[in-house]
């Protein structure tokens, strides 16, 4: 009868979605992010080995690892109150009574020796508390290990867009080195014009300022690349030592499939962070129910089974045997308005927390809707920054041709060649955007939640590995 009473905490109704029922610039074909391993995804096997030193070595994820392990013991520690506690008991008394108190007028000695079992104040959950504040407990249980899924998936994004920086910086020091070198024998030619006074002073200061441009963006790019490689490093948790970077690598795809972009429903399910807010408006919930049983009488029970004797060898004589039993009731009558407070309290945190999960809700539909949009107008910018960078490098070839043949001055020649480096450090740039939002909406989609390895049963505890 005792374990078979229900708890207090009101029926549990999950709330309804705040967004919209589609997402803008839908993706219909390819295998859904939550069933696509990292693994699967990334086809870059450099990539894929940062990704996996990540998750063994990433301080974050350890954290989020031991919080799943802490959230474990106090549901064990929740849980065992429902059970009683026996404990072994063993105690010897001795005592002096006056001989005005004692009956036969005279100092009495005695000593008592006690062995047995004992419960002690173990409550009869009646109306549910204890088995209330244990459901809260495993639903904050639950929400730690989604917490450390959602922790994971945006690991294994952040490392991918870290690398993708780095490899977007290499391509374009590549491109900043290769214009210094070519600077850097127009200013030896020019150098040489000059003394010979073939051309004026102007030019070849326009030239020496050109290669001086050129420089100081190697030197801004190198410096970015430092600081991006050292937060690679924090991700990865231990030296990161990269192959050294092949032309154009950035611009092969780094992914293997297509994601299929379904109907917000279905991301409530696939996103961890949003099934983590979700148990912890169920943990709220539950606290409800314990809430509401502190209204009720509390009922303990103390008992006791064992032998007792005078002297030390007669403990275990026939007729020793000693028992206590002591059942106890607790009505609350007054207390100030404590439990009408805590219940209060607990009805606001549960308005907490269904505000806290809408608003999960609502930050992943943005997400999705942004990596999307995102995809959509940088295909098309790729397109046209393409062009612009055909159109620039025949530009800038025409005006050297027109300069060589007197037609214009080297001031042309200058902003054309300026021109065409911006444009080619922006084409690197936006295909690394580009990529970059691949990553987002991977992750945006709960990416691989379904493929990560879940923690060991609650019961019975256990150390677990970090995954």
């Amino acid at each position: 009868m005792l374990v078979g009473c229900n708890t207090m905490a009101p029926p549990y109704q999950a709330p309804a979605a705040p967004v919209a029922t589609r997402f803008p610039f839908e993706q219909s074909t390819g295998t859904e992010a939550a069933n696509l391993a990292w693994q699967d995804y990334f086809a870059d096997a450099e990539l894929r080995a940062l990704i996996q030193a990540a998750l063994e070595n990433n301080r974050d994820l350890r954290i989020a690892m031991l919080r799943i392990e802490e959230t474990r013991a106090l549901y064990g520690i929740q849980r065992a109150d429902l059970f009683p506690w026996l404990n072994g008991q063993a105690n010897f008394t001795r005592s002096r009574t006056p001989a005005d108190m004692s009956l036969i007028g005279r100092p009495l000695l005695l000593n008592e020796y006690n062995v047995g079992l004992g419960v002690s104040n173990w409550e009869l959950d009646f109306w549910g508390r204890i088995r209330s504040l244990r459901d809260a407990a495993l639903e904050t249980f639950f929400a730690s290990n989604e917490a450390r899924r959602a922790a994971t998936i945006s690991l294994v994004a952040e490392v991918a867009n870290s690398y993708l920086r780095l490899r977007a910086l290499d391509q374009r020091i590549q491109l900043a080195e290769k214009t210094i070198q070519s600077r850097e024998e127009s200013t030896r030619i020019f150098q040489r014009r000059f003394d010979v006074g073939s051309t004026s002073k102007l030019d070849l200061k326009q030239v020496q300022t050109l290669l001086a441009q050129a420089q100081t963006l190697l030197y801004q790019l190198q410096q970015s690349r430092a600081t991006e490689l050292n937060a690679l490093t924090v991700l990865i948790g231990k030296e990161v030592v990269l192959t050294p970077y092949q032309d154009n690598a950035i611009q092969e795809k780094p992914f293997l499939n297509d994601i299929k972009v379904g109907l917000p429903s279905e991301i409530l399910t696939q996103r961890p962070d949003i099934v983590a807010a979700e148990h912890v408006l169920k943990a709220a919930n539950a606290n409800i129910g314990a809430a509401r049983a502190a209204f009720f009488p509390r009922i303990s029970l103390t008992a006791a089974y064992g032998t007792a004797s005078r002297e030390l060898d007669g403990l275990f004589e026939s007729g020793s045997q000693a028992w206590r039993f002591s059942p106890s009731i607790t009505l609350p009558i007054f207390n100030a308005g404590a439990n009408r407070a805590n219940l209060d309290l607990a009805e606001v945190r549960k308005d907490q927390a269904i505000a806290n999960y809408e608003k999960a809700i609502q930050g992943a539909f943005r997400d999705v809707a942004d990596a999307l949009a995102a995809q959509h107008g940088l295909r098309q910018q790729l397109i046209s920054q393409q062009e612009m960078l055909a159109a620039q490098a025949e530009r800038a070839r025409l005006v050297k041709l027109r300069y060589d043949n007197g037609a214009t001055s080297y001031f042309e020649v200058l902003d054309a060649e300026r021109n065409l480096l911006e444009v080619e450090q922006q084409l690197v740039q936006m295909q690394r955007a580009l990529f970059s939002s691949q990553v987002s909406l991977y992750a945006t989609l709960g990416g691989g939640s379904q493929s990560i390895a879940a923690p060991s049963p609650i019961t019975p505890l256990s150390r677990q590995p970090a995954n």
